[in-house]
């Protein structure tokens, strides 16, 4: 730990506590909705110490509180998790190894890897990977306890915008990608997809039946190159 405080400097460690602040008052968000949809507290703390993954997590509560079944409620969250697989392609000396391959694998998300391939040397990507790994590890489960004791309290969620926090924040994150023309389309055709498919199927499976769409804009793709 002395050595990642002496290999960052200050302007980088103020942005990761930024980002690891984010993260918990999301989790604020997940723990709340989690406890209103019907969970005991210990399951989004649970989720959020073992999985570290708000999307994937947010689905999951999503899922089965909408009716849906267990099964598709984790398909979904190892879909959404797939990312992580070139994830750990990009960064495999950062992870280091033995033990701490295995717990730098578990801190793995698209902050630490942002973080990670933003620096110059192997010691200062190692440094921002477990400072902000550490971090979101520490906060966001913090963020589920608080937001789920909210939740014990307020019986509606939904009067203060709490549900609509992290929807609101992934819109964020992706709009940058809509300015590619076959992005916006493959999210287009996905969108078509589920709304088309939601009356007929159970809770959760449409958001799967959209993935369809990545396969029509590979098609496009490899047609336009040709």
């Amino acid at each position: 730990m002395h050595s990642i405080w002496r290999t960052l400097d200050r302007g980088l460690l103020r942005d990761i506590a930024l980002v690891c602040l984010a993260v918990g008052v999301i989790g604020l968000s997940y723990g709340a909705i989690a406890v209103t949809s019907g969970f005991p507290l210990w399951l989004p703390v649970l989720l959020g110490l073992l999985v570290v993954a708000a999307s994937s997590e947010f689905l999951f509560i999503g899922i089965i509180a909408a009716g849906g079944s267990p099964i598709a409620a984790v398909l979904a969250g190892l879909l959404v998790n797939a990312r992580h697989v070139p994830f750990g392609l990009a960064v495999p000396d950062v992870l280091g190894h033995g033990w701490r391959r295995l717990l730098g694998t578990h801190l793995m998300n698209d902050e630490t890897v942002v973080f990670a391939l933003a620096q110059e040397g192997l010691s200062r990507k190692r440094a921002a990977y477990w400072a902000c790994g550490l971090g979101i590890l520490i906060c966001w489960p913090l963020g589920a306890v608080a937001g789920g004791l909210i939740g014990t309290v307020i019986e509606d969620t939904d009067a203060f915008g709490l549900d609509a926090m992290f929807p609101a924040i992934l819109l964020a994150l992706i709009l940058p990608a809509f300015r590619e023309r076959e992005k916006r389309r493959a999210a287009l055709a996905g969108a078509v997809i589920a709304l088309a498919t939601t009356p007929f199927l159970p809770a959760g499976l449409p958001v799967l039946l959209a993935l369809v769409a990545l396969t029509t804009t590979t098609t496009v793709r490899k047609k336009a190159s040709r």
